[in-house]
């Protein structure tokens, strides 16, 4: 595959879809796919190349399988490259929802740590997608070890919480702690965080975002990576409806 020339790249950020049969469906006409469904259509709406969910897109591996293979659905029709990166909530581990055969089956999802290692490459996008899989629920470090680049472009996937020093000395409970050091160490174009309820822009580094959930935040990022070179990012409201104790 050939790179377009002259042409922008245009990757939706979303995370913490947090898909489940209980609470949310509530919120959503009792339909538990209705996030991943309005996260879909908002990027088809605006022709993205790459859709990617920055970690707990399921709420837990016990979901019912009519659900999962609901989701799964979803995700072959929707027409663009997905990648998923697993966060502290639906870890890879053994007999993960990521086995299900409709999982498993949809060609265009690409899981990292289940799929791919840790990088998906995009070759006519000249485009280079990494992150590190929760591979379990005790506590791990998302930006260990930053990936060299390969690539024109490159994001990363990182799931965890922000804090700009971080205190690793005391593990009380697991925290997937990221700091500013990880992110300025990244050699990445843009962060797609994952983790946090709420969107906002951190570091010194200011190429590092956390999209929010969809319920709460009623958005998602659109991130443009201009031909030029540059990186535009905006926040996309979404047609979903609201969790009732959601706040800008």
């Amino acid at each position: 595959m050939t790179l377009r020339a002259g042409r922008d790249v245009l990757i939706v950020h979303s995370s913490d879809l947090h898909i489940e049969h209980d609470y949310s469906p509530r919120s959503h006409a009792r339909e538990g796919t209705a996030v991943l469904s309005a996260v879909l259509s908002a990027a088809r709406e605006w022709k993205a190349d790459v859709l990617v969910l920055a970690g707990d897109t399921f709420d837990s591996h016990r979901l019912p399988v009519e659900l999962v293979e609901r989701a799964a659905d979803l995700i072959s029709a929707a027409g663009l490259p997905i990648v998923l990166l697993p966060g502290n909530d639906d870890p890879v581990v053994s007999n993960s929802i990521y086995a299900h055969r409709a999982i498993s089956g949809a060609a265009n999802l690409h899981v990292i740590g289940v799929t791919h290692e840790e990088a998906v490459l995009f070759d006519d996008l000249d485009l280079e997608v990494w992150g590190r899989a929760h591979h379990g629920y005790g506590d791990m470090i998302p930006l260990e070890r930053p990936r060299q680049r390969s690539t024109r472009w490159q994001v990363a996937l990182p799931h965890g919480h922000y804090v700009p020093l971080p205190d690793r000395a005391t593990r009380l409970r697991p925290s997937w702690l990221i700091g500013d050091e990880e992110l300025a160490a990244t050699d990445a174009d843009y962060i797609a965080l994952g983790h946090w309820n709420r969107p906002a822009i951190v570091g010194a580094v200011k190429k590092a975002s956390y999209c929010g959930s969809p319920s709460y935040a009623g958005s998602v990022n659109l991130v443009r990576l201009t031909a030029m070179g540059g990186v535009e990012v905006q926040r996309t409201k979404l047609d979903v409806a609201r969790e009732p104790w959601a706040t800008e």
